[in-house]
């Protein structure tokens, strides 16, 4: 099965993405991943892509395209794969098409702004050792000091609200139309994000056998 994972910054598809892979053996594939990988590997399409990447510059759809097909024809995605963070755009999911990636269901996983913005703002990590805590789910014994090792633990900047909130607008006015554009084909299939990630995980999987 050849999926889609939709969502928010801070919705879980992380999560989400590892109980597929581990239910269906399937891998999960992201961008930034397969990049690093094709430039560590030295292919023709790798170095095309640093060039780019080595000036600041982002990646134009064509080449990360094609380094996804790349990895898509590799073994391990001969049963299916999950793609994590691309298309991000409508133009992207057009392209995709175009090179003839065939997509069997697009999860989309919906958690309220809200939710995630208590979810993301609440996370501390400690400085030292890098455990990861949360103010009101996992909070520490001593606020400020990680259990563990006594470290001083801070909010990294990508959980601030001003920087939450700014991440949240780019994916409403960039990523949430491809629901749209998903359920016009009749790939779209809705999961509401619930309090509890085994509840979550659930309806992922009863989504993905409908």
């Amino acid at each position: 099965m050849n999926l889609i994972l939709l969502g928010a910054p801070g919705a879980g598809k992380g999560t989400q993405a590892e109980v597929i892979c581990s239910t269906l053996n399937i891998p999960a594939i992201s961008t930034g991943n397969i990049l690093r990988e094709a430039i560590k590997n030295g292919t023709a399409l790798g170095m095309e892509a640093k060039t780019y990447m080595d000036g600041g510059k982002l990646v134009p759809d064509e080449i990360v395209i094609n380094i996804l097909k790349e990895r898509l024809s590799a073994d391990d995605c001969q049963n299916g794969f999950i793609l994590d963070g691309f298309p991000r755009t409508v133009p992207q999911a057009e392209a995709l098409d175009k090179m003839g990636v065939v997509i069997d269901k697009v999860v989309d996983l919906e958690v309220a702004d809200e939710k995630i913005m208590q979810r993301l703002s609440g996370r501390r990590v400690c400085e030292s050792c890098g455990a990861s805590y949360h103010l009101d789910y996992k909070p520490s014994k001593v606020e400020g000091v990680c259990d563990k090792c006594g470290g001083k633990t801070v909010q990294r900047k990508d959980d601030h609200p001003d920087t939450i909130k700014e991440r949240l607008q780019v994916y409403h006015d960039q990523t949430e139309p491809l629901k749209d554009y998903y359920h016009r084909t009749g790939k779209l299939v809705v999961v509401e994000g619930q309090e509890e990630v085994a509840d979550t995980t659930a309806l992922t999987l009863k989504a993905l056998e409908a």
